[in-house]
Formats: C-alpha cells, sequence, structure tokens
C-alpha cells in the first residue's frame, strides 16, 4: 500500500491570516508572513524556539528565503520590502520599494536580483546588494499580485487584477505574451521546475497550467469550491500543490492530469502552500493564524516505488500518523465523467499526459491502492512509445529504399 500525506507539526504564534510560507534550502527553517505585520522564523527541530522579526508597520505579504538561505525578503503593504538575517539579532536592511502595497518578492536562482510586484501597477527588478534598483515592467493595467522568476532566470512571469498572465524576457525587458484569464484573475503564478509552463491560481476556483512555448492550455482543474489563493510544484515537477478559500489543499498528479488527494486541517480559507526544496515536506498557512508542516511521503510504499523508478526522488522515512485528509479514487471517480481529448507531450521529467478538459468536483471514495491505475498508464505510455519507434523505423526504412531506387 501507498503511504498518504501525514500532518507531522503545526505551528501557532501568528495574530492574523498567514500569508505566505517558504522553507529553507536545508530545511532546517521555516519563514512565514502575516496580515500582523510581522515575519516569523519557525525551527523544525521542536527544542529551538521561532524568532519573531517586527518592522513592518502594515502587513506582509510574501517572503521568500534566499537560495543560500542566508536572508529571507519580505513584502508589506507598507510599501516596503526588507532583507532579514534568519537569526535571533533579527537584522534586516529596508528600502521602499513602490509606491502602493508590495505584493509579492522573489529571488532569482543565483540569489542576486529580486523582483517585486505592487498595487502601483509596475514589477520591479533589484539587485539584492545595495538594494539597487535595476528596471520596472509596466504594461499591466490593475493591481499586480505575484512576479516569479524562471527557473533559468531568463524570464520573469506575472499576474495581475487585469485578467492577465504576462511573461517577459528579462534581458530585452519585453512583454513577450500575454495569457488572458476571462472568468477572474491569477491570484498566484509559478513556473514549472522545468522552466517549459506556467501554472495558475485563479479566483475563479481554477488552476490553469499553460505552455510557454505553444501558448496553449494544457490543463485545467475544476476540483476548489472557492478561490485558488497559491500553489507550488513538487521538486520532481510531477506533483503540485494547491490552497483555496474552501478550507483545502488539492494535490494534482500533473503525469495523469489528476487530483490525488484533498487535506483539511485549516479552519477557515488555506492562504499559502509551499514545498521544500526536496520536496519530501510542504507548509501551509492560513486564516486561522496556524502554520502546518505535513510529510509528502510520495515515495514511500508501491505508488513511491514507481514514481522513484520515473522522477529518481529521495527516499523517506516511513513513519505514518493518521492522515487529515479525504482520498479520491480517481479511476472511478473521474474517467466515467470525463470527456476531453488526451495527446502524450514530453515536456516534463517523464511524459505528460494533457488534458484539456474540466474535471467535476469529486466525490469522496474508499481509498484503493493507485499502483493498478500507474500500472495502466505505464502500460499505454510503453504501446504509445513502441507504436512511435515503429513508425520512425518504417519511416526510416522507406527513406533508405528511396535513396537506394534514386541511385539505382
Amino acid at each position: 500500500m501507498q503511504s498518504d500525506p501525514t500532518l507531522e507539526r503545526h505551528f501557532k504564534g501568528h495574530r492574523d491570516t498567514v500569508t505566505s510560507v517558504d522553507f529553507s534550502c536545508n530545511m532546517k527553517q521555516i519563514a512565514t508572513g502575516s496580515m500582523d505585520s510581522c515575519v516569523m522564523i519557525w525551527n523544525m527541530k521542536p527544542q529551538m524556539r521561532a524568532y519573531r522579526f517586527d518592522g513592518h508597520k502594515d502587513a506582509v505579504t510574501s517572503v521568500q528565503f534566499s537560495p543560500s538561505g542566508h536572508l529571507v525578503a519580505s513584502a508589506s503593504r507598507d510599501k516596503t520590502v526588507r532583507l532579514w538575517v534568519p537569526s535571533i539579532k533579527a537584522e534586516s536592511t529596508v528600502f521602499r520599494a513602490h509606491t502602493a502595497t508590495v505584493r509579492s518578492v522573489n529571488f532569482s536562482g543565483d540569489g542576486q536580483t529580486l523582483v517585486t510586484a505592487s498595487d502601483d501597477k509596475t514589477i520591479k527588478v533589484w539587485m539584492v546588494h545595495r538594494q539597487k534598483f535595476l528596471f520596472s515592467l509596466n504594461q499591466h493595467i490593475n493591481w499586480v499580485r505575484c512576479a516569479k522568476f524562471s527557473p533559468d532566470d531568463r524570464l520573469i512571469v506575472s499576474s495581475s487584477d487585469d485578467k492577465t498572465i504576462k511573461l517577459w524576457d528579462k534581458n530585452s525587458r519585453e512583454c513577450i505574451h500575454s495569457f488572458y484569464e476571462h472568468a477572474g484573475y491569477a491570484n498566484h503564478v509559478d513556473f514549472h521546475p522545468s522552466g517549459t509552463c506556467i501554472a495558475a491560481a485563479s479566483t475563479d476556483n481554477t488552476v490553469k497550467v499553460w505552455d510557454i512555448r505553444s501558448h496553449k492550455m494544457l490543463q485545467h482543474y475544476q476540483v476548489h469550491n472557492g478561490a485558488v489563493n497559491s500553489l507550488s510544484f513538487h521538486m520532481a515537477g510531477n506533483f503540485l500543490l494547491t490552497a483555496s478559500t474552501d478550507s483545502t489543499l488539492k494535490i494534482l498528479d500533473l503525469v495523469e492530469g489528476k487530483l490525488l488527494y484533498t487535506l483539511h486541517g485549516h479552519q477557515g480559507p488555506v492562504t499559502c502552500v509551499a514545498f521544500s526544496k526536496t520536496g519530501h515536506y510542504f507548509a501551509s498557512g492560513g486564516s486561522d493564524e496556524q502554520v502546518m508542516v505535513w510529510k509528502s511521503n510520495f515515495d514511500c510504499g508501491e505508488y513511491g516505488d514507481t514514481v522513484r523508478q520515473q522522477h529518481k526522488t529521495l527516499p523517506l522515512s516511513h513513519t505514518q500518523t493518521r492522515p487529515l485528509y479525504s482520498h479520491y479514487c480517481q479511476a472511478d471517480a473521474v474517467q466515467p465523467s470525463l470527456t476531453c481529448s488526451v495527446s502524450l507531450i514530453h515536456l516534463f521529467p517523464s511524459p505528460f499526459l494533457s488534458l484539456n478538459c474540466s474535471s467535476p468536483q469529486l466525490s469522496p471514495a474508499v481509498s484503493p491502492p493507485l499502483i493498478q491505475t500507474v500500472s495502466i498508464l505505464e502500460q499505454r505510455l510503453t504501446l504509445t512509445e513502441d507504436k512511435l519507434k515503429e513508425c520512425l523505423e518504417n519511416q526510416m526504412e522507406i527513406g533508405l529504399h528511396l535513396q537506394r531506387s534514386e541511385e539505382a
């Protein structure tokens, strides 16, 4: 039997809604921001106390560790960004980044630059050293909710209340494409670890995955009953974690194009989620002022063995506690009521099923072993790959035959 996600720890110390959460690269600390104007650093070792950083004069909207883990950046409604040293001394530098609320802050992969997004409708890029302003991106016509660097730092993606998601070339500073959200706007957007696509968490209760090269929508999930506030990709690229106003977290299997788990724990809206850098854990924060740390357990048991073979993720211990979630039987609950076209594309570390369709809200079912579903999928992929190989071999034989005919 597979091992399911388990709630490992929860932290309480904020005095208002938790707005943002992030893991340090070494998994020793978690940073959170809150409407209570504080940044908190939680230590994963139970005996070590948390640090509370006071400095912002209004709600903290976004926090992120630098890639090295030596700094934490925070954005605030007070129009500033702060860079903190995550230690007991709580040292920080502050700079006025925008003329309105700063909604998000994100480090580049090399840790040298920051991108910020604001209600002043602009995106700005800064040098971390001395917080030097580099340039701004100005084509949005409403509040900008989120801005993120691509894994290779060449692109920036942003989402706005103007109902667009824009893709920017960092070097030319040009907007190279706009994706349009007709029914709502995206609260949160991020790049897949491969850098080939983006995912958007929308106020219309949906999650969409877009190919940034063809500009086509690859997947469209309608699994939440409220606005989707945040999302996070697993480092292997095969799972997507979402948080919603409907009080749930959901884990989507991007390879199969299906919902795997619905997790319950927060009382009220879940406002932020993040996978750890290894994908072994994930954390969530909500309007209940709680920070919850979950063990993903994706690579325990039979299902995990399959994932390990495909994605070579690292093993976890087999500790189990009673999980707080509803587990959905995808094969029984989804397939009979779905009508959609399926195509194989090679964007992710393993072949990825593109489902341009919308699934109805699923109803809970008894937890069956998922290994059967995975085996069926693998068989189908193998058959498809065999057919492709056969076609290519036939084409080569025909080409050689034609070449010989011409030479004769």
